[in-house]
């Protein structure tokens, strides 16, 4: 029985298990942050460039078009602003998304920057062509290629360019999106 008693008091006498797995486990936890921090620091460099990007090609593109715009008074310099052209009004449109498993709508609204009167008598008078090409338009994209800035952009130089095809001369310089809701 001593030598129970003795074994028992070496066993409770016995320091306690080595600190390694508390070790182990600080370290585990600061790799998996700093892979944390790098994995959002490089989604980061990955997302936020593509709209640094994005802006810039638009820029880019804006100034590339007030260079081949032969009705700019400002004769393509940069800095310099055109007088804004005559508004015209379109009724709202309200489509269906050629989205396949949802029904998705669009109700947009759009203005017309012209040229002159004259190119807004032109627009009055072809109403219901400019309506049906703006449907038409509509009803093919999907949510995805209207959701995104670019895509609102693609849409916008898109009507203008079916409006400016229906006209003898063309004369619509910009539609502007007064209303836009996806639902």
């Amino acid at each position: 029985m001593a030598d129970a008693a003795e074994t028992d008091d070496k066993t409770s006498g016995v320091a306690p298990a080595p600190a390694f797995p508390i070790k182990l486990l600080i370290i585990v936890s600061v790799v998996a942050l700093l892979f944390g921090v790098g994995g959002a620091i490089v989604g980061v460099k990955f997302f936020g460039g593509s709209d640094k990007n994005a802006e810039h090609a638009d820029e880019h593109k804006t100034e590339a078009a007030a260079k081949a715009d032969p009705h700019s008074e400002a004769g393509g310099k940069p800095g310099q602003t055109t007088a804004p052209g005559v508004m015209f009004d379109l009724d709202p449109f309200i489509v269906n998304l050629a989205d396949v498993p949802d029904v998705r709508y669009l109700k947009l609204t759009v203005k017309l920057e012209v040229d002159n009167d004259a190119v807004s008598a032109d627009l009055s008078a072809r109403v219901p062509q400019i309506r049906d090409a703006v449907l038409v338009l509509l009803s093919s994209k999907d949510v995805n290629a209207v959701r995104t800035t670019q895509g609102k952009f693609q849409l916008r130089d898109e009507i203008t360019q079916r409006i400016n095809g229906l006209l003898p001369k063309p004369g619509v310089r910009s539609a502007y999106f007064t209303d836009f809701v996806v639902q």
